[in-house]
């Protein structure tokens, strides 16, 4: 008996599959279509198990069923890595200081335990001046910022940070610079991350190195990465001017016993960034005396005496603390003295 019409059969797979099939009406399978299972953002060394089912009608009534053989895949290691900077802008540094940090994250963008070997370069184009020494450090207790004592120093090939499929770490770059870097100057460093396994164009296939026992496949980040970080020399100074007006008893300018000398001090940041901690001293002169209430700042009175204000007279000579003053600012003190009868 032949038969020239068909049955459609539904057919289903233990996967995520959906197949269709067609077969005649005594259940004869002609073809089985497949879709294909996407298994982006899969673990690496996953199964991938998938078994199709066909039912059909029996010939009368009642049905049948069959399975296939099972189909299992082995999920390939993605290899891909990301490292961005984590400071937001130029790192202000001092001309001739050390212990300037650099902060990068390190981010597995592939789908098993990789570790990656880091290294840093300092040969950018279009910066200014490289630092005087500078060395990779981990972040040893993941709190995200530099702990000297604390974070480890990295060693090509002793202790490679090895992260889970899409963990990120943060990476220091520790510098000194130089004495004699200018003012608004510029040093880029580079932080790269290569993929322990290998790197390489895109699709390039490390057989059998992948976690869990598959393949590891280069993808769309050639399995390493890398970013700039920049320091800026913010090399703020200041200029000090000190002049001194006399008043004499008889309405002159004259420097005569009795005569008052009120001495102006004006403390000028130039440069940039700012000065912390600035304070100015000044000695009185010897043959001369203090002429008590005089300090001013900014025409303001201070008090001899060390208090809350910021302005006092010791042994050492009037001192007046200006805390930190910005670049493009200036303070002016004033006192005065009076020389010896």
């Amino acid at each position: 008996m032949s038969h020239s019409s068909y049955d459609q059969v539904t057919v289903s797979t233990a996967g995520s599959t959906s197949l269709t099939a067609y077969g005649a009406l005594f259940g004869t399978i002609l073809f089985i279509v497949a879709s294909p299972v996407a298994a982006a953002g899969t673990a690496a060394g996953s199964k991938i198990n998938n078994t199709a089912k066909a039912t059909y009608a029996l010939p009368g009534s009642g049905s049948g069923s069959v399975e296939s053989n099972t189909v299992s895949l082995t999920v390939d290691e993605l290899l891909d890595v990301s490292v961005t900077s984590s400071d937001g802008g130029d790192v202000a540094v001092s001309p001739g200081t050390s212990g300037h940090v650099l902060t990068y994250l390190v981010t597995n963008n592939g789908n098993g335990n990789e570790s990656f070997v880091l290294s840093a370069r300092n040969a950018l184009s279009g910066d200014n001046f490289d630092p005087s020494t500078f060395a990779v450090y981990l972040d040893t207790n993941a709190d995200g910022s530099y702990d000297p004592g604390v974070d480890q120093a990295y060693v090509v090939g002793s202790n490679d940070p090895v992260l889970a499929a899409d963990a990120s770490a943060s990476v220091f770059i520790v510098s000194s610079i130089g004495v004699g870097e200018v003012d608004g100057s510029r040093s880029g460093l580079d932080l790269v991350a290569n993929a322990t396994t290998g790197t390489g164009a895109p699709g390039t296939t490390f057989a059998g190195l992948g976690t869990g026992g598959g393949d590891a496949v280069v993808g769309a980040t050639r399995a390493d990465g890398l970013d700039d970080g920049y320091y800026r020399v913010s090399a703020a100074t200041v200029l000090l001017v000190k002049s001194a007006l006399v008043s004499d008893p008889f309405g002159g300018t004259k420097a005569v016993p009795g005569a008052t000398i009120s001495y102006t001090i004006v403390a000028t940041v130039n440069g940039s960034g700012s000065l912390a901690n600035l304070v100015i001293g000044d000695p009185i002169p010897t043959g001369s005396a203090y002429k008590p209430g005089s300090i001013k700042l900014e025409g303001l009175g201070l008090t001899d005496v060390a208090d809350s204000d910021v302005g006092e007279l010791s042994a050492s000579g009037v001192a007046v603390r200006l805390g930190t003053v910005a670049a493009g600012q200036a303070r002016t003190v004033t006192f005065q003295v009076t020389i010896a009868p």
